[in-house]
């Protein structure tokens, strides 16, 4: 009976941690993205806030995508140039949303079916909305 449960336990643990990889997604936190920026790092920006978000706040070089929320083929088909930059690149790339939230997943998700290395994919944890350096972004 205690293998049983032994056994029975170890299988819930592994259930767990099995799903919990399955929503793994790589985040670059503010600060580290701000350094990037600041560095000169090599990178490829996918911004996919609205079209009507986008010439609010965006960063410099960003890839206007206008894909969010990601739920159509017609949204996913917009990220398509973002795929094209991002191999010819070889660099990292960071997907850049409003909150960094579901939108950003999708596409991160999206890239990488398209064969961009998931080791070189980011999402900007909190996106547009919580960065903190307001002042690095553009606007038109």
């Amino acid at each position: 009976m205690k293998r049983r449960i032994a056994l029975l336990t170890f299988l819930v643990i592994g259930l767990f941690n099995m799903s919990a990889l399955a929503d793994a997604f790589n985040y670059v936190k503010a600060d580290a993205f701000k350094q990037w920026m600041e560095s000169g790092k090599p990178m490829v920006l996918v911004d996919i806030q609205t079209k009507n978000e986008f010439p609010l706040h965006y960063f410099k070089n960003s890839i206007e995508a206008n894909a969010y929320p990601v739920d159509t083929d017609e949204q996913r088909k917009m990220l398509d140039s973002a795929v094209t930059a991002a191999k010819k690149a070889g660099t990292d790339v960071v997907v850049i949303c409003p909150r960094g939230g579901g939108g950003a997943k999708k596409a991160y998700d999206y890239l990488k079916t398209q064969g961009v290395a998931e080791e070189k994919l980011f999402i900007l944890e909190g996106g547009v909305e919580k960065w903190p350096h307001k002042e690095m972004l553009l606007s038109r």
